[in-house]
């Protein structure tokens, strides 16, 4: 299976869906990364912290042996006001040439803006007609951003994967974003971390899961 993860900023793809992506690549499946928004070149933040950002996404390139990364580089923060037609065109060119079969996504109810034009942007490359090799459609669930989503539409799961093998190495991962992750009470903590991967666990009847929200599935 090719599984690609999309995330609007970089430690989205590990807070949402790292022990899922490792345990799919230790199972030998083909694993993707298309990042959509780095502090590179955007003159907003310090020298040291940009490059610090660059060590960081390419630590994390190399811990989970992506079979490819794409940096699409937009602004963080700023996907409101980029031209929805180019961001789709440009997600959709990604698709056609490694064709995933399962994308996993920024929920839609997603507090920050990026999340939610991410996710409306994959959703309209998704369409069967055009991208007929995406089988499955899920979104994800992010620490610090889908949790505070508006309360009339909660993130409610009905897909777990079991990553009880993979929770300390997930947790290796979210440590080399140490920029991102704090201390409690901190939303984005190991503590809180893994207590949702046990939460989650405690539904799915295993040690620890990661939760996912199915929107489409074609068998």
């Amino acid at each position: 299976m090719k599984i690609m993860v999309i995330s609007p900023h970089p430690d989205d793809e590990t807070l949402g869906a790292g022990g899922t992506l490792l345990r799919y690549k230790s199972e030998g499946h083909q694993i993707y990364w298309l990042n959509i928004t780095n502090v590179e070149g955007n003159g907003r933040w310090s020298k040291s912290f940009v490059e610090k950002r660059q060590r960081q996404i390419i630590a994390i390139c190399e811990f989970y042996c992506f079979d490819k990364f794409i940096d699409l580089k937009y602004e963080p923060t700023g996907l409101d006001s980029v031209n929805r037609n180019e961001l789709i065109e440009k997600i959709g060119k990604y698709f056609d040439e490694f064709q995933p079969e399962w994308i996993i996504l920024p929920d839609g109810n997603d507090a920050h803006s990026d999340h939610k034009v991410v996710y409306e942007c994959c959703m309209a490359c998704s369409k069967v007609f055009r991208h007929p090799y995406i089988k499955r459609v899920t979104t994800m669930e992010i620490l610090s951003e889908t949790d505070f989503g508006k309360p009339d539409n909660p993130f409610v799961p009905n897909m777990f994967v079991d990553i009880s093998d993979y929770i300390d190495k997930k947790l290796e991962a979210l440590a080399i974003y140490d920029t991102e992750i704090r201390e409690r009470p901190f939303p984005r903590n190991m503590d809180a971390v893994k207590a949702l991967g046990t939460l989650r666990g405690g539904m799915a009847g295993c040690m620890y899961a990661e939760a996912f929200k199915i929107i489409k599935e074609i068998q």
